[in-house]
Protein backbone atom coordinates (compact mmCIF):
# COMPACT_ATOMS: atom_id res chain seq x y z
CA UNK A 1 0.00 0.00 0.00
CA UNK A 2 1.12 3.69 -0.56
CA UNK A 3 -0.48 6.57 0.85
CA UNK A 4 -0.18 9.89 -0.66
CA UNK A 5 -0.98 13.14 0.19
CA UNK A 6 -0.26 16.38 -1.57
CA UNK A 7 0.13 19.80 -0.93
CA UNK A 8 1.27 23.46 -2.09
CA UNK A 9 -1.86 24.94 -3.67
CA UNK A 10 -3.77 27.93 -3.64
CA UNK A 11 -4.41 30.99 -5.63
CA UNK A 12 -1.61 32.64 -7.47
CA UNK A 13 -1.89 35.50 -10.35
CA UNK A 14 -1.28 34.21 -14.10
CA UNK A 15 2.62 34.06 -14.67
CA UNK A 16 3.11 33.32 -11.26
CA UNK A 17 4.35 30.34 -9.53
CA UNK A 18 3.85 27.26 -7.34
CA UNK A 19 5.28 24.24 -6.12
CA UNK A 20 3.33 21.42 -5.14
CA UNK A 21 4.43 18.01 -3.32
CA UNK A 22 3.48 14.99 -3.02
CA UNK A 23 4.38 12.75 0.23
CA UNK A 24 4.73 9.27 -0.33
CA UNK A 25 4.12 6.72 2.62
CA UNK A 26 3.85 2.98 3.36
CA UNK A 27 6.02 0.80 0.52
CA UNK A 28 9.11 3.36 -0.82
CA UNK A 29 7.92 4.10 -4.33
CA UNK A 30 11.10 4.52 -5.55
CA UNK A 31 10.90 2.56 -8.26
CA UNK A 32 7.15 3.52 -9.07
CA UNK A 33 5.58 5.27 -11.57
CA UNK A 34 4.68 9.11 -10.31
CA UNK A 35 2.12 10.47 -11.82
CA UNK A 36 0.18 14.35 -11.53
CA UNK A 37 -3.01 14.88 -13.19
CA UNK A 38 -5.33 17.44 -12.74
CA UNK A 39 -9.43 18.07 -13.13
CA UNK A 40 -11.13 21.44 -13.95
CA UNK A 41 -14.88 21.75 -12.69
CA UNK A 42 -17.15 19.81 -15.37
CA UNK A 43 -14.08 18.22 -17.20
CA UNK A 44 -12.41 15.03 -16.78
CA UNK A 45 -9.26 14.11 -15.01
CA UNK A 46 -5.93 14.86 -17.38
CA UNK A 47 -2.75 13.99 -17.16
CA UNK A 48 -0.07 16.95 -16.63
CA UNK A 49 3.13 14.96 -15.87
CA UNK A 50 4.72 11.65 -14.67
CA UNK A 51 8.28 10.39 -14.11
CA UNK A 52 9.23 7.00 -14.83
CA UNK A 53 12.09 4.58 -13.49
CA UNK A 54 14.58 4.18 -15.70
CA UNK A 55 17.36 1.83 -13.54
CA UNK A 56 19.47 2.97 -10.98
CA UNK A 57 18.90 6.61 -9.99
CA UNK A 58 17.46 7.52 -13.60
CA UNK A 59 14.36 8.87 -14.27
CA UNK A 60 12.49 10.30 -17.39
CA UNK A 61 9.81 12.65 -17.30
CA UNK A 62 7.07 12.77 -19.48
CA UNK A 63 4.85 16.04 -20.25
CA UNK A 64 1.35 17.09 -21.49
CA UNK A 65 2.28 19.65 -24.71
CA UNK A 66 0.18 22.69 -22.88
CA UNK A 67 2.34 22.36 -19.40
CA UNK A 68 6.21 21.57 -21.44
CA UNK A 69 8.32 24.38 -20.88
CA UNK A 70 6.35 26.00 -17.72
CA UNK A 71 6.18 22.48 -15.34
CA UNK A 72 8.90 20.10 -14.01
CA UNK A 73 8.59 17.18 -12.57
CA UNK A 74 10.82 15.48 -10.18
CA UNK A 75 10.96 13.50 -7.06
CA UNK A 76 13.07 12.73 -3.89
CA UNK A 77 13.42 9.27 -3.03
CA UNK A 78 15.12 9.77 0.19
CA UNK A 79 11.59 12.07 1.39
CA UNK A 80 9.36 9.99 -0.63
CA UNK A 81 8.30 12.97 -2.26
CA UNK A 82 6.77 14.19 -5.64
CA UNK A 83 7.25 17.50 -6.88
CA UNK A 84 5.54 19.83 -9.53
CA UNK A 85 7.40 22.85 -9.83
CA UNK A 86 4.74 25.22 -12.13
CA UNK A 87 6.11 28.40 -13.51
CA UNK A 88 4.11 30.72 -16.17
CA UNK A 89 0.67 29.83 -14.66
CA UNK A 90 -2.30 30.56 -17.05
CA UNK A 91 -5.61 30.23 -15.98
CA UNK A 92 -6.68 27.19 -17.90
CA UNK A 93 -4.50 25.72 -15.56
CA UNK A 94 -6.98 26.37 -12.92
CA UNK A 95 -7.93 22.38 -11.20
CA UNK A 96 -7.54 20.39 -8.55
CA UNK A 97 -4.17 18.52 -8.63
CA UNK A 98 -4.02 15.04 -8.03
CA UNK A 99 -0.43 13.00 -7.39
CA UNK A 100 -0.85 8.83 -8.20
CA UNK A 101 1.21 6.09 -8.31
CA UNK A 102 1.31 2.81 -10.31
CA UNK A 103 3.79 0.31 -9.12
CA UNK A 104 4.97 -0.45 -13.15
CA UNK A 105 5.48 1.40 -15.92
CA UNK A 106 2.98 1.33 -18.84
CA UNK A 107 3.00 2.66 -22.40
CA UNK A 108 -0.89 3.81 -21.41
CA UNK A 109 0.55 6.11 -17.99
CA UNK A 110 -1.51 9.03 -19.52
CA UNK A 111 -4.47 7.01 -18.47
CA UNK A 112 -6.37 7.81 -15.25
CA UNK A 113 -7.23 3.37 -15.08
CA UNK A 114 -3.39 2.90 -14.80
CA UNK A 115 -2.78 3.86 -11.56
CA UNK A 116 -3.20 2.04 -8.26
CA UNK A 117 -2.98 4.72 -5.40
CA UNK A 118 -4.30 8.47 -5.28
CA UNK A 119 -4.04 11.29 -2.95
CA UNK A 120 -6.69 13.52 -1.89
CA UNK A 121 -5.73 16.58 -4.38
CA UNK A 122 -4.74 20.12 -4.11
CA UNK A 123 -6.52 23.36 -5.27
CA UNK A 124 -4.82 25.18 -7.70
CA UNK A 125 -6.78 28.44 -8.48
CA UNK A 126 -5.44 31.06 -11.19
CA UNK A 127 -6.66 34.45 -11.43
CA UNK A 128 -6.29 36.50 -14.82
Amino acid sequence: QVHLVESGGGLVQAGGSLRLSCAASGRTPSKYTLTWFRQAPGLEREFVAASRWIGGITYYQYYQDSVKGRFNISRDNAKNTLYLQMNSLKPEDTAVYYCAAASFWSGSYYEVGEYDYWGQGTQVTVSS
